[in-house]
């Protein structure tokens, strides 16, 4: 992309390179696959392997606010939480989204509470922004514990499943 700091595009918007820069060192930092930014009717999104993307269009909602938790149906609850002292050990959410045990409504969860996993092997998906996240195991190991429930809200760095 050629940089056009402070001169308008043919839309009529100043493309702020600074900006676009800071939101692809963003992604990188946090682990984001993407980034969208709202400022009135400008909107600039950045992710990973999709490039730049602007366009002038209302926002429907504050770009802050964590993503709503889809009801869920045939979803069974996540064993008991463990106590603080395992959280500790626990991988955690990369990003603020809505955590899924399940591929799909209705599917049976990735892992549950006693089951081997493999390195790289995904334990549940984080959607942020309509992007669907796979958190996978870090090691190979037994999941020892779950400590999020579907279609639950978390936070950046919060505890989510200890494999031990």
């Amino acid at each position: 992309m050629a940089e056009r700091k402070g001169t308008a595009g043919k839309s009529g918007m100043n493309v702020d390179t600074a900006l676009v820069r800071e939101l692809a060192e963003m992604l990188g930092d946090t682990g984001l696959t993407e980034i969208e930014v709202e400022d009135g009717e400008r909107k600039i999104r950045v992710s990973r392997g999709g490039g730049v993307a602007m366009a002038a269009a209302p926002a429907p909602m504050p770009v802050a606010a964590p993503a709503a938790a889809a009801p869920s149906a045939a979803a069974p609850a996540p064993e008991a939480s463990a106590p603080e002292a395992d959280s500790a050990d626990a991988i955690k959410s990369p990003m603020v989204g809505t955590v899924y045990l399940a591929p799909e409504p209705g599917a049976a969860d990735f892992v549950k509470v006693g089951d081997s996993v493999k390195e790289g092997q995904t334990l549940l998906i984080v959607e942020a922004m309509k992007v669907m996240n796979p958190i996978t195991a870090e090691k190979t190991g037994t999941v020892k514990s779950i400590l999020v429930e579907n279609a639950q809200p978390v936070e950046f760095d919060q505890p989510l499943v200890v494999v031990g």
